[in-house]
């Protein structure tokens, strides 16, 4: 059984960082990586791991995406928080691709864990 559990969401001070965790199982996937849906807006891909293709996208911004293989658990840190990262945060992957990017990934994501919710305010 796939599954992706999504942890470490929650109210958090502008200025202030939290890491999100994603345990996987149940699957051999070409991609896994974080997307994020805010408030009346469409979802959009922050970052993905392909170690298939051998690439990490890990640095974006404030954005870190890091993979503990032993733990089956993909990692997202997010340093400096600002009100408008509110949103509910998504681990999801897909099991099939060949020299795809991470833009490409995310739009052909398979799996989906429930979300965990970022809520940024003073």
């Amino acid at each position: 059984q796939v599954q992706l559990v999504e942890s470490g969401g929650g109210l958090v001070q502008p200025g202030g960082s939290l890491r999100l965790s994603c345990a996987a199982s149940g699957l051999d996937y070409y991609a896994i990586g974080w997307l994020r849906q805010a408030p009346g807006r469409e979802r959009e891909g922050i970052s993905c791991i392909s170690e298939k293709d051998g690439f990490i996208d890990s640095v974006k911004g404030r954005f870190t995406i890091s993979k503990d293989n032993a733990a089956n658990t993909v990692y997202l840190q997010i340093n400096n928080l600002k009100p408008e990262d509110t949103a509910i945060y998504y681990c999801a992957a897909t099991t099939y691709g060949s020299g795809w990017s991470c833009g490409e990934a995310f739009s052909r994501m398979e799996y989906w864990g429930k979300g965990t919710l970022v809520f940024v305010s003073s």
